[in-house]
């Protein structure tokens, strides 16, 4: 491999002004591509290590420029709107490049580390004591000499840096990036490893084995690790999983994780399927309603682990009832976090 190849990856999006991934504030780069496939995923446009185009309804004033402009013919008007044939689309952008209105974006960057890090650092008088750069996706070990290299320029500068990763990787990738990360943020999604394939595409034997290794790492450094699990409604929102994700923590990282966080349900992304032309099973669940929340929380704080390294965040249901109308009425509580980061 080339250094070039190294030090260059591709990415799918800067988030600047992030609380949802590690402690402060924090500059989120996602990267695109992901060794997973999760059903509920937040982030679709992430999965495909491709660039792909997508088109935004709300901006497009039916000019069908980037009809015209398409050399692949992949764009065609199918009277409500724009259809895209992603057999025939390669990404190449001359449609984004025409559209005088923005109708029309393209998923993915390529970036050097070093530009990366140098864009990132524009950021760091948000950072504070406590802020800094996490990586995520997507999944970054899937592009581990890049994120190795980005994460090195940002800790050359003084900059907190975390790695944001789902675990379903080689040995090999962690190696490469951890001894430029501050802290780890892991998910363990589902401990069935049945339902775990059913859910995201793989069996969960490697995530396991992995994060009994990050575990070593980060306590033999002293350095931060977080779990977090997303709570999903017909998937992963059982007693059983939660109950059992807790135990395997309690059995096997013995007291090296720092925060368990469950992460409730987030349906705002159904749009994002829309536009990349795929359907998205969990279209129709509803959010999770506080209760449950504190439900869940209460199982785990009883499956074996701290009890004070529990908590959840997320957007719940407020379910409300009026003296004149017994029906429930939904409404989004943000209760200190709006989104949710766990793929």
């Amino acid at each position: 491999m080339t250094e070039a190849k190294k030090t260059t990856g591709l990415v799918l999006n800067i988030q600047r002004m992030s609380t949802d991934d590690g402690p402060g504030l924090r500059t989120t780069v996602f990267l695109k591509g992901c060794s997973l496939a999760c059903s509920w995923c937040h982030n679709p446009e992430s999965i495909s290590f491709h660039k792909e185009v997508q088109w935004i309804e709300t901006r497009c004033i039916n000019c069908k420029t980037c009809i015209a402009a398409c050399p692949k013919q992949a764009i065609t008007d199918t009277g409500p709107g724009l259809s895209i044939d992603r057999s025939a689309c390669d990404a190449c952008g001359e449609c984004v490049s025409e559209c005088p209105t923005c109708a029309m974006e393209i998923l993915g960057a390529e970036w050097g580390a070093l530009s990366l890090a140098d864009e990132v650092e524009k950021d760091r008088s948000f950072f504070g004591e406590t802020g800094g750069v996490t990586v995520s996706g997507g999944e970054p070990t899937a592009q581990a000499d890049f994120t190795a290299a980005f994460l090195m320029h940002c800790r050359a500068r003084g900059i907190h840096t975390a790695l944001d990763t789902c675990g379903q990787c080689s040995r090999s990738a962690l190696e490469t990036i951890l001894p430029h990360a501050d802290m780890v943020l892991y998910d363990l999604k589902e401990i069935d490893p049945g339902l775990h394939k059913r859910f995201t595409g793989a069996a969960n034997d490697k995530i396991l084995e992995n994060i009994r290794y990050v575990a070593g790492y980060c306590a033999d450094r002293n350095i931060g690790l977080w779990v977090r699990t997303p709570v999903i409604p017909g998937a992963t929102a059982r007693d059983e999983n939660i109950a059992g994700i807790g135990a395997f923590i309690s059995a096997n990282l013995h007291g090296t994780v720092q925060r368990w966080e469950l992460c409730s349900f987030n349906n705002l992304c159904r749009d994002k399927y829309r536009r990349l032309d795929l359907g998205w099973e969990f279209a129709h669940e509803q959010l999770l309603g506080r209760d449950m929340m504190e439900h869940y929380a209460e199982v785990a704080k009883k499956s074996g682990v701290d009890p004070l390294i529990v908590h959840w965040s997320g957007a719940t249901r407020m379910e409300l009832k009026t003296a004149e109308n017994d029906e429930q009425s939904e409404k989004i509580s943000s209760l200190g976090r709006e989104t949710m980061r766990c793929n």
